[in-house]
């Protein structure tokens, strides 16, 4: 008698790429566990470009949808919907998910698709990018309220979420992203302290993403310029962007050539965390604030800047981490100086970051997105 195998659902999840950043970790994160779980899951990809896209296992099918232009995303999303009959579709980063929702209702609707918002949309959209905020709560409000359900990273992103698209905030789930290293399959690694940050330093200090203006790391160069210089400091920022020339600028003239470093983006940043004395985050504004988890899975101590939202929710108001005014360089030096100086209960911080484990996460999602069981 032949054995009928179970055949686990088919996931869709739909992204721009595969860029460094904390949601593209997260469903990537997702998308592991899942496929290692048993189920089909196939990643969408406006554009097959991204730092992340060599960490994707073989068990994940990448679909480039090639479109450079938000027109040709519409017909290619039409075909694959039409084409195919996905169990549950998850897109993300805005104005993809409402692309996404628009084109899934045009193809008829098959099976569910959930979006997951990830940044303060009324910050981002609105006040950065100058999208008029008529038009922008117009399409907001029309398209979300057609999604099978909405997930937000935080509180703080719910609740912008709400009132920006008139939707009630029970009707909107919160689901934190998960440690940001579970992307990594390379989990034990020796300390080569002395190898990524140099020799002769005492203390190091990391942080972790875009050189962009949201991050805000001329605020952070600046208050590393306010520290003693005989407290011994090395700090070193991981990631690429558009700011480079401007940051790289700023610590020439503040003279913090041997005291600061930005070697780029790192596929892993595993050992880099594993090795700091502290993580600092110091941006304008967050949809979560993945590193700081990330940050605390390694039992390393942990300064953030007060901003909307994630951070303070993550630190829960500052129990397991320092929280400072946005853009205040005394402050955050001041802080620096304080955690430097603390002793940590490392597995303290580490029992914190448990609660966003990336099976705790997954396992959420999953409850949410198939209500009825699979």
């Amino acid at each position: 008698m032949s054995k009928v195998r179970n055949i686990l659902p088919n996931i869709l999840i739909v992204l721009p790429n595969l860029g460094g950043g904390g949601a593209e970790r997260l469903h990537l994160n997702l998308a592991h566990d899942w496929a290692a779980k048993g189920y089909n899951v196939q990643i969408a990809l406006l554009n097959v470009t991204g730092e992340l896209l060599p960490l994707v296992s073989k068990e994940i099918k990448i679909i480039d949808l090639d479109s450079k232009r938000l027109r040709c995303a519409f017909i290619k999303l039409y075909k694959l919907f039409k084409d195919h009959n996905y169990d549950v579709v998850i897109t993300a980063l805005w104005p993809l998910t409402s692309i996404s929702i628009i084109t899934w209702l045009i193809a008829g609707r098959k099976g569910r698709l959930y979006v997951s918002e990830h940044n303060q949309l009324s910050i981002s959209c609105i006040r950065e990018q100058k999208i008029p905020s008529i038009i922008f709560r117009a399409i907001i409000s029309f398209t979300h309220r057609f999604a099978s359900g909405v997930i937000a990273v935080s509180k703080g992103v719910r609740d912008d979420l709400s009132s920006l698209a008139k939707m009630s905030r029970d009707s909107i789930k919160v689901i934190y992203n998960p440690a940001a290293t579970g992307v990594s399959p390379l989990r034990e690694t020796p300390d080569v302290s002395s190898e990524l940050w140099g020799r002769g330093y005492k203390y190091h200090i990391l942080s972790v993403g875009r050189l962009k203006k949201q991050k805000d790391y001329e605020t952070l160069i600046r208050a590393v310029a306010h520290l003693p210089e005989d407290l011994n400091v090395k700090l070193t920022i991981l990631g690429e962007g558009p700011l480079r020339q401007n940051l790289e600028a700023l610590i020439v003239q503040l003279g913090l050539q041997v005291r600061v470093s930005l070697p780029g983006f790192v596929t892993d940043p595993y050992p880099w965390f594993r090795s700091a004395d502290l993580f600092v985050l110091s941006s304008q504004w967050e949809g979560f604030g993945n590193v700081i988890v990330e940050a605390l899975e390694c039992g390393v101590p942990v300064v953030s800047t007060d901003c909307p939202s994630g951070p303070s929710e993550i630190l829960d108001n500052g129990i397991y981490g320092r929280l400072v005014p946005v853009g205040d360089a005394a402050m955050l030096s001041a802080a620096i100086i304080q955690s430097l100086d603390d002793k940590y209960d490392r597995e303290l911080l580490i029992s914190r970051a448990k609660y966003f484990s990336v099976r705790n996460v997954s396992d959420q999602y999953l409850a949410y997105c198939f209500p009825g069981g699979i």
